[in-house]
Parts: C-alpha cells; structure tokens; sequence
C-alpha cells in the first residue's frame, strides 16, 4: 500500500486543516528470555518434571513449521504528525503486508 509523505488533513488539536507528515509506528522491543513467568526461567526452575498431568509443558508441539496457522498480515499503524502543533495521532491502518511512504 502506497501513502504519501505529506497530506493535508483536519489536526484534532489545532481544529483545522494542516500539511500532516506520515510516519509508521515501531512495534517496540520484544521482552527478554529470562523475565518474570516466561517458560525459559519455568523450565530452569524445574516445572513440568515428576509424576501426573504436565498441563502445558505436557502437549507435544507441531508436527512442523507449516501446519502451525500464522497471519500472513499485520495491522500497519500510521501516525500523523502536525506541521503546525507538532502533535501526533495514530490511526490504525487496513491490515497490509507492507506500506510504502513515497
């Protein structure tokens, strides 16, 4: 999908019609192996040995990587920042592969 750099749209905090510029959102870091209730630092502590029902370290995982269903698309949040303010908004975007600012 292919938006422009600059566009002309109603701010919410000026209550007028600016030059906007497009930005695309980070989706942010991704949290470490050893935090707090992550199943890294469960199997250390030694969960899901012994005897009875191993509940979720008991099931068996896929068969391969292919019969595990994956979204081949991601929602793309577009954030607008003001010309005029310097204020932002984000608004989340129609689910695409890719969007290229041009």
């Amino acid at each position: 999908m292919k938006l422009p750099k600059k566009v002309k749209r109603l701010c919410p905090f000026c209550k007028k019609r600016t030059d906007q510029k497009l930005s695309l959102v980070s989706s942010g870091h991704k949290r470490g192996s050893l935090k707090r209730g992550s199943m890294t630092r469960a199997k250390l502590r030694g969960r899901g040995v012994g005897t009875g029902n191993k509940g979720k370290w008991g099931s068996k995982p896929a068969v391969t990587k292919w019969k595990r269903k994956t979204k081949s698309t991601k929602r793309l949040v577009v954030m607008y920042t003001c010309g005029v303010c310097k204020k932002s908004k984000q608004v989340p975007s129609r689910r695409v592969s890719k969007i290229l600012l041009e």
